[in-house]
């Protein structure tokens, strides 16, 4: 197969979920002999095409700001996907498929624009569907971005979404059911046992984007209470984003604030391992989860993983019995670290379930899926 991966961010230039898939899945695509390309930004040096771990990377625009204050740049999107047009077309029938990402859309309907009339499938991974989330994020623009998902998601493709939550909201919008194929995010369970437990331990552990829908605002009241008969017990908070300062500031106000660190975004993969490593207790109520990517590489460094019971949130699909969902509230989180705290553990062995999304496994499901869009078998 010749695949084209379509971001305009690419790992490890720019670090984040979508672009690591990508990644993950296209060496390993390459080691099965297949031919990978990604079409993105120019964030890395040197010329506008290289070769990186066995792909190629082709730049089709170049470095930009992904933000606009605390939300991703709209502007950004459609420079990107502007540009991409005409590197794309110019290439497209060198390969068998595209592969797009949601989010942002406008990638994928450039895509499509450049494979329309060429005998190149479009496959699409649905990271999210937002839905009603949009009134929350663009407030009077919501109509727009409601618009622009519509769109997305009835334009021919083939869908792929990384769990069943986000399949299931899908079909509200687009697709049916049984058109739409589920591959989940992965980890690496090699590179995880590997590495060597930090040696700053925390107890109990967070780490992710520090945004509202997070809400860690909620696991430092629920640790702050549990500290009160828990004195030596410690809270690592790992991430970075808009909620950063009001977080800090938050600490500030506990009573056992010098029990909690607000570590910032690491750098390096490997000691957001480490500190998992070291934990005893991962906990993130986020009611916001189109996979959870983290409770996943939680449960492989086996920790006891606490996440929030949502219908929004697809983390009882990846955890289901091998850790503990609560509600989203302060009085039923600081219930459940305290026991946690106190040795309860799940039914399931975390690191037993955090076997079925290791890279192998996703890559091969992944390749599979690639084949029956190209073979028309779909």
């Amino acid at each position: 197969m010749r695949v084209a991966f379509v971001s305009n961010v690419v790992f490890p230039f720019v670090k984040g979920g979508a672009e690591k898939r990508i990644y993950e899945i296209g060496i390993r695509l390459v080691n099965r002999g297949h031919d990978v390309t990604v079409y993105g930004r120019h964030f890395w040096d040197g010329p506008k095409e290289i070769g990186y771990d066995g792909m190629t990377l082709r730049a089709t625009a170049p470095e930009y700001d992904l933000y606009e204050g605390e939300r991703r740049s709209i502007t950004e999107a459609i420079d990107f996907s502007a540009r991409l047009v005409p590197t794309l077309r110019k290439h497209v029938d060198e390969h068998d498929l595209v592969v797009a990402s949601v989010f942002p859309y406008f990638p994928v309907l450039a895509a499509k624009l450049d494979t329309l009339g060429m005998d190149v499938p479009l496959a699409v991974t649905w990271h999210e569907v937002w839905g009603s989330y949009w009134e929350e994020y663009l407030g009077r623009l919501a109509p727009f971005g409601k618009s622009v998902e519509y769109v997305t998601a009835n334009t021919p493709h083939y869908p792929i979404a990384v769990s069943s939550v986000t399949a299931d909201r899908l079909t509200e919008i687009g697709p049916s059911r049984d058109e739409i194929e589920v591959v989940p995010n992965g980890i690496d369970l090699d590179q995880i046992e590997s590495t060597r437990s930090a040696d700053d331990e925390f107890d109990i552990l967070y780490a992710g984007r520090l945004i509202e829908n997070k809400h860690v605002d909620l696991l430092l009241e629920a640790f702050d209470r549990i500290a009160e008969t828990n004195l030596d017990a410690t809270l690592g908070i790992i991430g970075d984003g808009p909620e950063f300062d009001s977080l800090e500031y938050q600490v500030q106000t506990l009573t056992h604030a010098d029990q909690v660190t607000m570590l910032g975004f690491l750098e390096e993969y490997d000691d957001v391992l480490a500190h998992m490593r070291a934990a005893d207790v991962f906990a993130s109520p986020s009611t916001r989860e189109g996979f959870g990517i983290t409770f996943a590489e939680a449960m492989a460094a086996d920790c006891t993983v606490i996440a929030a019971d949502h219908p929004e949130s697809a983390a009882s699909e990846v955890i289901d019995d091998a850790g503990f969902l609560v509600s989203p509230t302060v009085d039923d989180l600081a219930d459940v670290l305290q026991r946690a705290l106190d040795g309860k553990r799940p039914e399931t062995d975390p690191v037993a379930r955090a076997q079925r999304y290791d890279w192998d496994t996703v890559a091969e499901r992944a390749e599979q899926c690639y084949r029956r869009a190209i073979d028309g078998t779909w």
